[in-house]
């Protein structure tokens, strides 16, 4: 069975088929190709023609009995042979006037007007016998198609007479409240139009979707079918697509001998001629099992559509054999057009209203919004979720970061990750059988957390969206026949058997919520566009304020740093010459406490040299080159090495190191403090040999994107470790995790210098401790060791 039968039929009717029946496969009717079955109704005859020269393309093989001519004799000589040249000739302009039009011609026809694309021609017997026909004429590639139907017996059509009811008819629907009543409106009037035993108005639940009777007018003795489903499997995906090119479609006899094609295959194609606009296209074998199996002996389709779509059926089934005139079939088909345009219409109009309300709600919650702080927005909205009458709805501000609105459902953050990546920004995406799009059944969707239904827009690619979603909403449902076995043996053979209301199968749709409706849809897109802004705006105004603070802040710990170091060299002086001029005379309490100020007023201006670089790190430009880590690494090694060798500490690079982008000094400067740092906390004596790895790889960024990777340049020991709830600590300016005596001493400035480098270049760092190799394996000896990771933002290029 091919991918795409599979993708229609559900597993459960391929697994019941499997098991029903052995010798009918229900794939088949999904792959036949129903406008290529090379054959017409019996009552009717065909001639294609080329319109360029008149010649005779392909022919019914029933010509002789209708036509008075031999299908052998047609096939190849002009067409003008049989209908005349200025028969042709209304041919040819009833098609020219349709130019650009889907369907057959709409022309006017000798002796009045005629209906739609339908012709009156007249064929004379060798005996000199006139014989008039009712002609439709439609285009199909290069070929102008021409199907011949016997003009009844009881007159021409006069269409005066016929419109006061099809105008009945249409008042009746401009009058219906709604979409079911507009339904069973058009239902009477079909049937009191047609005289077929049962007419139903049928809705499909999706493009591809199983359908409900919503209407229907049937005669007394009749069982009926209001409120029935009837499986997705009935008409399958082929069969929907000729609904929407054919406004209507009628089988006169189920029963009726198929009249075959000459030739059977087109030289040019290798294929019957395409009659997916005939009026006489012949039928499926698999449909005409169907209806004899639910005693129909005639019937009659028409397609109402919606903005293009397949939106349901006006099916009309008789107990006996039926043929309709071409000027029934052209009121049926205009009643179609006029219907679907009412329940167009209605739908709008139900939308309308309900659009309204929802734009109230809206403007509520959008003024509620806009009198937020901007930090607010990141807590719960009031009003969110229900806008649309979800269960929750969540504003998203990146995968990674915390959400405003309702806790998100276990199972929903990897799939909103997962369509985020591949549906348009700004576009609206929905469903309400989100178990059956991932291939869950429903406990399983409810126990992973996943919801039944889904409405989101993403913001961007960056993980900011607006979601809504909610629970499984178990529908009950009466269904004409089990839709998990849709074959089983009928009076007619094994084929799909509607049951009727006699056998009727009870069952619970599970796995789906209730629908979203087109103004859920449009509202939740204004919504979007109103946030959208709003957060721009004040994403730019705290950009602005923080760039502002930031240039405040770098500014005064500039000056701050390079003022104050002034009087605190004066007051270390006059300490000293205190000191020097009177220390003869003084106690040894006083002497002691001036040494203190000396040393305390020098360690406060090493601080202060600490904070003036802290600050210039922000305000000096970074002249970026591309740059060999090898080169670099040995320049630090300049600076750092003798405080390496002083504590035995090896530098080992298992690998070349990798070209990067990146400010030489500003590098080479983090690696000095990162190399500083494995001196100062190496393992204590006996604990091994001490060593510090300078490496590069491709690893998973915290908190980055599932399954996203970075290059990262990582520098790590085996010393005494970080303690993780110390991680963030440490990269804080002048903390450390000793006394300031202790290890080496220092001022605590190191990482938070190494960090902020690293931001400059637009990358991030982070720690890891125990210590743990790109490989995955520990350090050899010494401690557990402290790692080191950091990316610049730029690309890395291999050596």
């Amino acid at each position: 069975m091919s991918d795409e039968v599979r993708g229609w039929l559900s597993p459960k009717a391929v697994a019941a088929e499997a098991g029903v029946s052995q010798e009918f496969d229900l794939s088949q009717c999904v792959r036949e190709p129903i406008h290529l079955l090379g054959g017409v109704q019996s009552y009717g005859a065909l001639v294609a023609a080329r319109p360029h020269d008149a010649v005779v393309d392909t022919v019914s093989r029933n010509t002789d009995e209708l036509l008075g001519r031999a299908a052998a004799e047609l096939v190849g000589r002009p067409v003008t042979e049989l209908i005349g040249e200025d028969q042709w000739a209304l041919v040819l302009e009833s098609v020219e006037a349709a130019a650009g039009l889907e369907g057959p011609a709409v022309v006017s026809a000798p002796g009045g007007p005629a209906a739609s694309g339908v012709l009156a021609l007249s064929l004379e017997s060798e005996d000199g016998r006139v014989r008039p026909f009712d002609v439709t004429v439609h285009r199909v590639a290069e070929l102008l198609v021409l199907e011949f139907e016997p003009r009844a017996a009881d007159g021409p059509f006069v269409f005066q007479n016929f419109y006061p009811r099809v105008r009945r008819a249409l008042h009746r629907l401009q009058g219906a409240a709604d979409v079911t009543e507009c339904c069973a409106a058009a239902v009477r009037e079909v049937q009191a139009l047609t005289g077929y035993d049962r007419v139903v108005a049928y809705r499909f639940d999706g493009a591809d979707g199983p359908g409900q009777v919503i209407a229907e007018a049937r005669n007394e003795g009749r069982e009926p079918w209001l409120g029935l489903w009837f499986p997705a499997s009935d008409i399958p995906p082929q069969a929907r697509r000729l609904y929407a090119r054919n406004w209507i479609r009628v089988i006169g006899d189920v029963d009726d001998a198929t009249v075959g094609l000459l030739p059977e295959l087109r030289e040019g194609t290798g294929e019957p001629l395409d009659l997916s606009g005939s009026i006489l296209r012949t039928v499926s074998g698999y449909h005409l099992e169907y209806l004899r199996n639910i005693g129909v002996a005639s019937s009659m389709s028409v397609s109402l559509l919606h903005d293009g779509e397949l939106w349901g059926l006006i099916a009309c089934h008789g107990d006996e054999p039926k043929r309709l005139t071409p000027e029934v079939r052209a009121a049926c088909e205009f009643f179609g057009i006029a219907l679907s345009l009412q329940l167009a219409a209605v739908a709008e109009r139900e939308q309308a209203d309900e659009l309204s309300g929802y734009r109230s709600a809206l403007a509520t919650l959008l003024a509620r919004l806009s009198a937020q702080a901007p930090d607010d927005l990141m807590g719960p909205v009031q009003g969110l979720a229900e806008l649309l009458h979800a269960d929750g709805a969540v504003l998203l501000r990146g995968m990674g970061t915390p959400t405003a609105g309702d806790p998100l459902p276990a199972g929903l953050r990897g799939l909103l990750e997962r369509l985020a990546d591949s549906a348009p920004v700004g576009e609206v995406w929905s469903s309400d059988r989100v178990p059956e799009l991932l291939g869950l059944e429903p406990a399983d969707a409810q126990a992973q957390g996943v919801p039944a239904g889904l409405l989101f827009l993403p913001f961007n690619r960056d993980g900011d969206l607006l979601a809504w979603w909610r629970h499984e909403l178990p529908a009950p449902r009466e269904w004409a026949a089990d839709p998990a076995r849709p074959v089983r043996t009928g009076p007619g053979g094994e084929r799909l058997t509607p049951r009727g209301s006699s056998a009727v199968h009870r069952a619970t749709v599970r796995g789906r919520s209730a629908p979203w409706t087109p103004a859920q849809r449009v509202v939740a897109g204004e919504l979007w566009r109103e946030v959208s802004g709003l957060l721009s705006g004040r994403l730019a105004a705290r950009n602005a304020e923080l760039a502002r603070t930031n240039e405040d802040l770098d500014s005064f710990a500039h000056a701050a740093a390079h003022d104050l170091k002034e009087p605190l060299r004066g007051i270390s002086n006059a300490a000293a010459f205190i000191v020097e001029d009177a220390g003869a005379v003084l106690d040894a309490t006083s002497l002691r406490r001036l040494t203190t100020v000396r040393r305390l007023a020098e360690r406060m201006d090493g601080l202060l040299d600490s904070l003036l670089h802290f600050s210039l790190l922000g305000q000096v430009g970074l002249e970026q080159e591309l740059l060999s880590l090898d080169e670099v690494v040995d320049d630090a090694l300049l600076v750092a090495g003798d405080r390496l060798a002083e504590q035995g500490v090896t530098l080992v690079r298992p690998a070349p190191l990798p070209r990067l982008r990146a400010d030489r000094a500003r590098l080479r400067e983090v690696l000095e403090n990162l190399f500083v740092n494995a001196a100062k906390y190496a393992a204590d004596e006996g604990e091994g040999e001490r060593r510090v790895w300078v490496e590069a790889a491709s690893v998973a960024e915290p908190g980055g994107a599932a399954g996203r990777e970075v290059t990262a340049v990582v520098v790590r020991d085996n010393g005494i470790g970080i303690p993780p709830e110390q991680h963030e600590d440490v990269l804080q300016l002048f903390r450390r995790l000793h006394r300031r005596e202790e290890r080496g001493g220092g001022s605590g400035v190191g990482l938070a210098v190494v960090k902020r480098i690293v931001e400059r270049h637009g990358g991030r760092l982070w720690l890891e401790s125990p210590a743990t190799a790109p490989d995955g394996s520990r350090p050899q000896g010494g401690g557990p060791g402290t790692a080191v990771w950091f990316t610049l933002g730029g690309a890395v290029e291999e050596r």
